[in-house]
């Protein structure tokens, strides 16, 4: 069906070499919550004010229409230390994360090698990530070592009620659920921070919120953490914006700009999930394997490096007023704002397909849409039709927030990679455990040909400069 589609990925400068589309500022629906709740506010940072969180306007109805907010609910030991959309589907979920976990070899592997000595013992993790079964593993990995952990999800599309419930039953403070609501998103993420008697020394984020709240809302807590991991672009721009600021007073470390991120994650996973779900990383996944598929696809680029890799991959370099016109799929993943603006909008096609593959919900003007001349029709789950007094109408995904996760899953061996880098932050140490899955038999140098190079014979083989720290 993709067969002579022309699709136009947008791209900033990101620093990763992708390709990339469109994106979106998006604006929260202001729909009232329940009278009674308390407001969280949004004021927490400039990026917050811009909608980098991932917190929507919609809910999901798939189970019932009862908030977990308003239901008591315990799991088999008697604890209520969770909220999630119905602790009855621990059962399905859990066979959920036993199936990731055999393609999560590295993973288990230090489980095995490390649960004994407890290497985490005395880490007290709070994080906010996608809340899957394959991150499922990841959080009980932390656990299993000897870690305490409090979660919330970075993105209120992505979490599968499932897997949440699946955490709770065993014991895991998880607040997090499917189609929360603005005001929802932050009661979450406050949940697993202002907790009586426990301060957090870790932070584990995808995305940056967590950290800004933490900073805005305690920073007296914040002083007292040792060290933020933070996987995400948007994140990882606003700990710089805070170490330029001088008020990033924590080691972090930039997972995003890892290696194996890069090489593995970025691509491989963005290259499956663009097409389960409808830059030259993020990006040339998504035009490589859109390409594939016999599309005709255009790139925008603002570094000229990466402008010249794209034309070299025999992509043809736009701007994206001289093609809007024309394109039937337009995709996003800049870690920008305002990419994609109401008058783009305005001059798609009908039935142009626009959707976000990065993390942040800011890259395409939703907020735009919300007009009275404009109606907004739910085709389905994460698929509305936006609708112009003409009738010509746009097909939006996900409401132009993170698509991969949103609308579609990421292959399990390849998150396995991102997820240990986020536990160990050693890149060719977390390649070599998944060496094995392939058969794989690494060449060992002699020590004349490590001399000759200057490398110890077992590495490390990359520079420092491939190292993480901010």
């Amino acid at each position: 069906r993709s067969s002579n589609k022309q699709l136009l990925i947008l791209r900033t400068n990101s620093g990763l070499g992708a390709i990339q589309f469109a994106d979106q500022k998006q604006e929260f629906n202001k729909r009232p919550t329940k009278i009674g709740r308390r407001s969280l506010s949004r004021s927490i940072s400039q990026s917050s004010t811009d909608s980098y969180s991932s917190a929507a306007s919609y809910t999901d109805s798939s189970d019932d229409e009862t908030s977990p907010r308003d239901k008591q609910q315990k799991n088999s030991k008697g604890s209520s230390d969770f909220c999630v959309k119905n602790i009855k589907q621990a059962e399905f979920g859990r066979r959920e994360i036993e199936i990731a976990e055999q393609e999560m070899p590295a993973l288990m592997a230090l489980r095995k090698r490390a649960q004994g000595e407890k290497p985490l013992a005395g880490a007290k993790i709070v994080g906010c990530t996608h809340i899957t079964a394959q991150t499922a593993v990841l959080m009980e990995t932390l656990g299993a070592l000897g870690a305490q952990c409090r979660w919330a999800a970075c993105n209120i599309y992505s979490t599968l009620n499932e897997v949440a419930a699946a955490l709770a039953e065993s014991g895991f403070p998880v607040f997090a659920w499917k189609g929360e609501s603005e005001d929802d998103f932050w009661w979450c993420i406050d949940r697993c921070v202002n907790v009586e008697g426990w301060q957090p020394n870790m932070i584990l984020d995808d995305g940056g919120d967590l950290t800004h709240w933490i900073y805005k809302k305690y920073p007296n807590m914040f002083k007292k953490i040792k060290g933020i991991v933070e996987e995400s672009v948007t994140g990882v721009h606003r700990l710089y914006q805070l170490s330029k600021a001088g008020k990033l007073c924590v080691p972090a470390m930039n997972v995003n700009d890892s290696v194996t991120k890069q090489k593995f994650d970025n691509l491989y996973c963005c290259r499956e999930s663009i097409l389960d779900g409808c830059s030259y990383w993020v990006g040339k996944g998504c035009c490589a394997a859109l390409k594939a598929m016999g599309s005709i696809v255009y790139v925008t680029e603002i570094d000229p490096i990466c402008a010249l890799q794209a034309c070299m991959d025999g992509f043809r370099l736009v701007k994206l007023n001289e093609v809007i016109r024309q394109m039937d799929i337009v995709i996003t993943c800049t870690g920008n704002k305002n990419v994609v603006t109401r008058e783009h909008l305005d001059r798609m096609k009908n039935s142009c397909i626009v959707c976000n593959m990065g993390h942040s919900n800011t890259e395409i003007d939703v907020a735009s849409l919300r007009t009275p001349e404009l109606t907004w029709e739910r085709v389905r789950s994460q698929v509305d039709h936006v609708i112009w007094p003409d009738g010509k109408r746009i097909v939006l995904l996900a409401e132009g927030r993170l698509l991969n996760l949103s609308c579609s899953t990421v292959p399990t061996f390849v998150l396995s990679i991102t997820a240990t880098t986020q536990l160990t932050l050693e890149d060719e140490y977390v390649a070599s455990l998944h060496l094995p899955t392939f058969d794989a038999h690494l060449t060992e140098l002699t020590d004349e040909q490590a001399k000759y190079l200057g490398l110890n014979k077992n590495g490390p083989f990359k520079p420092n400069y491939y190292r993480c720290w901010l």
